[in-house]
């Protein structure tokens, strides 16, 4: 029996909170650890120092996961900073919880 390989949407920002990212991916530590290691270094993360992941969603199935990061990017910043403080109040950097170095 085949089960449908789940997904994540997550937020990205800067030190200073002035830039958000949202993005989608299957493999959230090996998607999280590119961004940290700039390994795309023209893409809108590297360019804006996106390295502070501050909101994160796993759904059961990818294609769960790609219509939520939809819905999440076509919300105003004012919507997509009250969903990360919903589930981040302080906006605390929960790059730790992902990573298995």
């Amino acid at each position: 029996m085949t089960h449908a390989r789940g997904g994540t949407v997550y937020i990205l920002t800067n030190k200073s909170h002035s830039t958000l990212y949202t993005g989608v991916t299957s493999d959230i530590s090996s998607r999280l650890r590119e961004h940290l290691e700039k390994k795309y270094s023209k893409s809108f993360t590297s360019r804006y120092n996106l390295n502070k992941l501050v909101f994160m969603e796993h759904l059961s199935s990818i294609e769960e996961t790609i219509e939520r990061e939809k819905k999440i990017k076509n919300k105003t910043r004012k919507n997509k900073e009250t969903l990360i403080s919903r589930f981040n109040p302080e906006w605390k950097d929960l790059s730790e919880e992902v990573l298995y170095w």
